[in-house]
C-alpha cells in the first residue's frame, strides 16, 4: 500500500491540495485534509459540481454534517458506487478513504494528469490564468451593454460591438506554386499594403482573414473531393485534368460569345420562354439599344422626323412632314397653343408606334406560318422523291424483264446458269469466310478477354490508388498528431528537472516486479503442496476405508465360530469409530484455527479503522451538538 499511497499523494498535490512532506500514507490524513483533497478533485473533474463545495470544515457541528452530506452526494453524482456519507469524512477509516481517493484520481481528466508532470513555469501559469479567465467569462450569459447589471459590466467587455464585414484581401502566398513575374514581385514587395491596412476599418481585419481562410479551405476541399470522385476516373495527372477543365470552360465561353453575337436584336414576344443561359444574358446586356428601344427614347422633332423617314412608306412621308410642320410653333402662337400642338403630336406618334408594333406582330405571325408551311412542303417533297425513286427502280426492273421476253427459254437457261454460278460462288465464299472467320473470332474473343482483364486490372488499381490516397491522408494526419505530440513531449522533457535519476525509479519498478514474481511463485508452491496433501489425504482415507472393510469381513466370518474373535470384532468397531471421531476433531480444529485467523484479521482491520477513536470523537461531537442545541434553546426562550 505504500506505493499506492505515494501515487495518491502525488496526484493530490498536483490538484492543489496542500499535503505536508511528513505525510507518507493515507492513514495520516486528517478530516480537514481529506475534505480538502476530495473537494479539489471534484472541482477538477466537474467544475460546476464542485463550485459550491467548501474546502474547509466549518466550526459548527451541524454545518459540518451538512458539508459532509453535500460532498458525499457530489461523489455519488460522479459515479462512486461504494458506501459513502458524512461519516466517511468526519469519522474516516483508512480503507474507505483510500478507495474513494483512488476513484477520484482515476476520474481526473488526462489533460490535468499530463499537465501535472510539468513544472509550474511562468508560461504555464500565464496560460492557466488566461484559460481560467476565459472559462469564467464564458460561464456568464452575454447581454447587450444597455441590459447589463453592474456585475456583468465587470466580467464582460463594455466596448462597442462590430458587425461581421469582410473584404477581399490580396495575399502574396495565394500565388504560391506559380512563377511570378518581376513586375508582380515588385508590386507585392513595394506597393502591396499589409493585410491590416487593406480593409477600410480595423474591425474588418479579423472577419476578412476568416473569410479568406474559409474560402481557401473550401476550395481545397472541393478540389480534393472532385479529384477523388472524377479526377482519378479520368486517368490524368492533376495538371492535365486542370488544363482540360480550363479548355472546356474557354470553349463554353467562346460558344456563348458566338451565340450572343449572332442572336437577333429583339427578344421576341413577351410570352416566349427564355432559353439562354446566364452568360448569354450577361453578354446581351452589353449590347446597344435595339431599334424599338431607339424609337421609344426621347428625342427632338428632327430626330423623330428622320427616324420616320427611314422606317415608313413614301406615301405617308408627305402627310407626316405636313403634320410636323403644322405642329412647329410660330412666332405668333401662344404657349398654350404650343402645348396643345405638342400633345397632338405625341398622341399621333403613339398611335403610329402602336400601329408599327401591331404590324411587327402580324409580320412575325405571318413569318411563323410561312416557315411552318415551308417545312411541311419540304417534307412532302422528300416523301414524293422517295416514292419516285422506288417507282423508277420498279419500272427499270419491269423494262429489263420485257426486253428478255422474246428469247425467254435461252434467257431462263442463262439465268439458271447465273443462279447456279452465284450459288457456287456463295458457297465458295462461305467456305473461305469460315476459314478466315474462325481465327478472327478467336482473336476477337482473346482481345475482348484481354480488354476485360485490363479493365478489371485498371479498376483494381484505381481502387488501390483511392485506398492509398486515404491511407496517405490518414498517415499525414497521424504524422501531424505525432509531430505535435513529439513537440509536447520534447517540451516536457526539457522542462523536467535534471536532478531526477531515472535509473533509481527503474530499479525500484524492477524490484517491485521481482517481488511480485516471487510472491506468485510462493503462492504457486503453496497451492501445489496443498493439492499434494489433499491427494495424499484422499488416498489414505480411501485406503483406510478399504482396509477396514476387508478386516471387518474377515473378522466377522471368524466371530461366528469363536467367542474371543467376537470380542476382537467389537474392539475393531470401537477403534474405527474412535479414529473417525479423531479425524473429525482434527478437521474441526483446522476450521476453528482458520476462523481464529479471520477474526484476528478483522480485529486488525477494525483497529485500523480507528473505531475507538471515532467513537470518542462521535461522543465529543454529540456533546457539542447538545451544547449548541441548549444554547439555541436558551436564545429562543430569551427571545
Amino acid at each position: 500500500m505504500e506505493e499506492v499511497d505515494k501515487i495518491l499523494i502525488h496526484a493530490l498535490r498536483q490538484t492543489g491540495t496542500e499535503v505536508g512532506e511528513d505525510i507518507q500514507s493515507v492513514k495520516q490524513f486528517t478530516s480537514e485534509l481529506i475534505l480538502e483533497a476530495v473537494v479539489r478533485c471534484v472541482r477538477v473533474i466537474n467544475p460546476v459540481l464542485g463550485g459550491g463545495l467548501s474546502s474547509s470544515l466549518p466550526p459548527g457541528m451541524s454545518a459540518r454534517f451538512r458539508v459532509g452530506m453535500s460532498l458525499a452526494q457530489a461523489c455519488q453524482d460522479l459515479g462512486y458506487k461504494g458506501e459513502i456519507g458524512y461519516q466517511t469524512f468526519l469519522y474516516s477509516n483508512e480503507p474507505e478513504i483510500r478507495s474513494l481517493l483512488m476513484f477520484l484520481v482515476e476520474k481526473l481528466p488526462r489533460e490535468s494528469a499530463e499537465a501535472s508532470d510539468q513544472p509550474a513555469g511562468k508560461s504555464v501559469v500565464l496560460q492557466k490564468s488566461i484559460a481560467n479567465k476565459i472559462k469564467g467569462q464564458l460561464a456568464h450569459p452575454w447581454l447587450p451593454p444597455n441590459c447589463r447589471l453592474p456585475l456583468l459590466c465587470k466580467t464582460q467587455s463594455p466596448g462597442p460591438c462590430h458587425s461581421f464585414r469582410s473584404q477581399v484581401l490580396s495575399l502574396p502566398y495565394s500565388s504560391k506554386g506559380k512563377k511570378l513575374s518581376k513586375e508582380l514581385k515588385d508590386y507585392q514587395r513595394d506597393i502591396l499594403l499589409p493585410v491590416t491596412a487593406q480593409p477600410p476599418h480595423y474591425a474588418s481585419v479579423a472577419p476578412s482573414l476568416l473569410e479568406q481562410h474559409t474560402a481557401e479551405l473550401s476550395a481545397a476541399q472541393d478540389w480534393e473531393s472532385e479529384w477523388n470522385s472524377q479526377g482519378l476516373l479520368s486517368r490524368l495527372t492533376p495538371e492535365e485534368y486542370r488544363l482540360r477543365k480550363q479548355n472546356r470552360l474557354h470553349k463554353r465561353i467562346k460558344e456563348q460569345l458566338c451565340s450572343a453575337a449572332t442572336q437577333p436584336s429583339h427578344s421576341g414576344p413577351p410570352g416566349a420562354p427564355r432559353s439562354i443561359s446566364d452568360l448569354s444574358e450577361l453578354l446581351q446586356s452589353f449590347k446597344g439599344p435595339t431599334l424599338m428601344e431607339d424609337l421609344l427614347t426621347k428625342g427632338t422633332h428632327f430626330t423623330h422626323t428622320q427616324r420616320f423617314t427611314f422606317t415608313q412608306e413614301p406615301e405617308k412621308l408627305v402627310q407626316q412632314m405636313a403634320a410636323v410642320a403644322s405642329s412647329m410653333p410660330s412666332s405668333g402662337q401662344s404657349e398654350g397653343d404650343v402645348q396643345v400642338g405638342q400633345q397632338e403630336e405625341l398622341s399621333l406618334l403613339q398611335q403610329q408606334l402602336q400601329q408599327l408594333a401591331l404590324n411587327i406582330d402580324q409580320l412575325t405571325e405571318d413569318t411563323k406560318q410561312n416557315n411552318i408551311t415551308i417545312a411541311q412542303v419540304r417534307d412532302e417533297l422528300k416523301h414524293k422523291e422517295v416514292s419516285n425513286r422506288e417507282k423508277e427502280d420498279t419500272m427499270l426492273v419491269k423494262k429489263q424483264t420485257v426486253d428478255l421476253l422474246p428469247d425467254a427459254e435461252n434467257n431462263l437457261a442463262k439465268l439458271q446458269m447465273l443462279v447456279e454460278a452465284s450459288a457456287k460462288r456463295v458457297v465458295n465464299l462461305a467456305s473461305q469466310w469460315e476459314k478466315h472467320r474462325a481465327p478472327l473470332i478467336d482473336e476477337h474473343r482473346r482481345l475482348k478477354q484481354l480488354c476485360t482483364n485490363q479493365d478489371m486490372e485498371s479498376s483494381r488499381k484505381l481502387s488501390e490508388v483511392k485506398d492509398l490516397h486515404d491511407k496517405i491522408r490518414q498517415s499525414a494526419e497521424e504524422a501531424k498528431k505525432k509531430e505535435i505530440l513529439c513537440k509536447q513531449l520534447m517540451t516536457e522533457l526539457e522542462n523536467l528537472p535534471k536532478d531526477v535519476c531515472r535509473s533509481a525509479y527503474t530499479l525500484r519498478i524492477l524490484e517491485i516486479v521481482g517481488n511480485i514474481k516471487k510472491q506468485k511463485e510462493e503462492i504457486t508452491k503453496i497451492l501445489l503442496d496443498t493439492k499434494e496433501l489433499q491427494k495424499e489425504i484422499n488416498g489414505l482415507t480411501g485406503k483406510l476405508d478399504r482396509t477396514f472393510a476387508v478386516t471387518d469381513e474377515l473378522v466377522f466370518k471368524d466371530a461366528k465360530k469363536d467367542e474371543s474373535v467376537r470380542k476382537s470384532y467389537k474392539y475393531l468397531a470401537a477403534l474405527h469409530e474412535n479414529c473417525s471421531q479423531l479425524i473429525q476433531t482434527i478437521e474441526d480444529t483446522g476450521t476453528i484455527l482458520r476462523e481464529i485467523r479471520d477474526l484476528e484479521e478483522q480485529i486488525e482491520t477494525e483497529n485500523g479503522n480507528k473505531t475507538v477513536a471515532n467513537l470518542e470523537r462521535i461522543l465529543e461531537d454529540y456533546k457539542a451538538i447538545r451544547q449548541e442545541n441548549s444554547a439555541l434553546a436558551a436564545k429562543v426562550r430569551e427571545g
